[in-house]
């Protein structure tokens, strides 16, 4: 697992499709959806920490270039 598509497809897995319409929104959701997985014991600490590695990058890289966007 390497891109967020890759997590994408991790959740996919498990009937969860995540669409909200603005991508830094799609993150945070994903990253809800993983944590509950992780709580509720279906996915592996390890396959849970590198999703969540991966969606932590592209969050900060999402903010940043909406910052670049707006002027911030």
């Amino acid at each position: 697992m390497k891109t967020l598509y890759d997590v994408q497809q991790l959740l996919k897995n498990f009937g969860i499709f995540v669409y909200v319409g603005k991508r830094l929104w799609d993150i945070e959701l994903m990253a809800l959806e993983l944590d509950h997985l992780h709580k509720a014991g279906v996915i592996t600490d390890p396959v849970f920490i590198k999703a969540k590695l991966i969606l932590t990058r592209e969050h900060s890289f999402e903010e940043k270039h909406q910052n670049e966007m707006t002027g911030f």
